[in-house]
């Protein structure tokens, strides 16, 4: 008798392990962050409170996403979740890759999609439906070095305001026999590139379908006059955003072009007196614009537990009031702020966002962005003359757009 009792509850115990690994989820997550960063600290916090949902994740080189997800999901090794850069939403969506959110969001008590600004939203938007939940925003703003500021004989309460201020203040600022640039920016042939000279563009009347105009030619000459001039360094055509700005942060640039998710680590790095203004417009009166980026949730059509998943974006979603203190982005929803850190900082990227517009979306903006990239490279490094450049980049976004 004693040995059938025994059996009976081996029994019920492999039969409860069973029942309790057949409840457990497991979600696979990409993104571009590293570990201590937003994915992986939310991820945590999200399994506590679901402890019969497990989160793996995964980084993946933010230049590598797209290429990389495109594979994984032809071969069926995909992600139930992932983050995309927002003008590749529609690239994805457009092929049926993405679920469509809306009826999820519909029945949700934590997303309400009219609560997401304007910008943020139309990034996830495609097709009458809603593919995505930002996790934040971001802009670009002119971060600058007060103190250098000060010893160049330079008002810090008064940053450049036009380019020509911009170009001035650059030529003071430069120490070639300190190593030093004036400014620091990026225009490496990537999607960086791309973000950091379309609000150049626009200031001057262009966008993403009309590039070969004068103003256009105007605003990537000037870029050129930086680096001929040795105002700003030769590895700008190669070197990301984030390193860019490392070398504002190390004092050999005294400004730099650069968005909010640097403030955690300038915090860190940067000993000095560092503020913040709105990018320089062309001269006085002229249209002001900035860029639009941070990223976007998504999950993946062909996700075996869509449920589940959508639960971990509506707690990503919860977060927001949190993302600009603890991770460096502008909230992408109507959200309040408690006690942001660095608040004139913050206040100049907040009236950023009423500038930042949108890279696209179009379901092949990755063609798009590159003809603007191989514009920007081949100017810069001298094989072409801008508005050559920026006629072939329009050919090409032409024969895109007409497709």
């Amino acid at each position: 008798m004693k040995s059938t009792i025994l059996a009976f509850a081996a029994a019920g115990l492999l039969a409860s392990t069973a029942m309790a690994s057949a409840e457990q989820v497991t979600l696979d997550l990409w993104t571009i962050d590293d570990p201590g960063e937003y994915h992986y600290v939310l991820a945590e916090e999200f399994m506590e409170e679901h402890p019969d949902i497990t989160v793996n994740v995964r980084t993946v080189q933010f230049r590598d996403m797209v290429n990389d997800l495109a594979r994984a999901v032809a071969t069926g090794n995909g992600p139930d979740i992932t983050y995309i850069d927002n003008p590749e939403v529609a690239l994805f969506a457009s092929r049926g890759l993405l679920l469509d959110l809306t009826p999820y969001i519909e029945k949700s008590e934590v997303v309400n999609a009219e609560d997401i600004y304007p910008g943020p939203l139309a990034s996830v938007t495609w097709d009458g439906g809603i593919y995505g939940l930002p996790r934040g925003a971001n802009t670009i703003a002119l971060y600058y070095n007060a103190d250098k500021f000060r010893e160049a004989g330079l008002d810090p309460d008064n940053p450049p305001k036009t380019w020509d201020e911009l170009y001035q203040a650059a030529k003071v600022l430069t120490k070639p026999e300190e190593n030093a640039y004036g400014i620091a920016f990026s225009a490496v042939a990537t999607e960086e590139g791309t973000f950091q000279f379309l609000p150049w563009l626009q200031m001057t009347g262009g966008d993403y379908d009309n590039v070969a105009t004068e103003g256009g030619a105007r605003a990537l000459n000037f870029w050129k006059r930086l680096l001929d001039e040795g105002l700003a360094s030769p590895d700008t055509l190669i070197r990301s955003q984030w390193d860019s700005t490392g070398t504002f942060n190390t004092g050999s640039a005294a400004m730099a072009i650069s968005g909010p998710w640097e403030l955690p680590r300038m915090s860190e790095e940067a000993e000095f007196d560092y503020r913040a203004a709105l990018l320089p417009i062309p001269e006085e009166g002229a249209e002001r614009a900035s860029a639009l980026g941070e990223g976007d949730n998504v999950i993946l059509a062909n996700s075996d537990n869509p449920e589940e998943a959508f639960l971990f974006l509506e707690f990503l979603y919860e977060q927001m009031p949190r993302v600009w203190n603890e991770f460096g982005y502008l909230p992408a929803s109507r959200v309040e702020v408690n006690d942001p850190k660095t608040p004139t900082i913050y206040a100049v990227f907040e009236e950023s966002m009423k500038y930042a517009r949108n890279r696209g979306p179009h379901p092949e903006w990755p063609r798009i962005s590159k003809a603007v990239q191989e514009a920007i490279q081949s100017t810069l490094t001298g094989q072409t003359d801008a508005g050559t450049a920026l006629e072939t980049a329009q050919q090409k976004i032409d024969g895109v757009l007409g497709e």
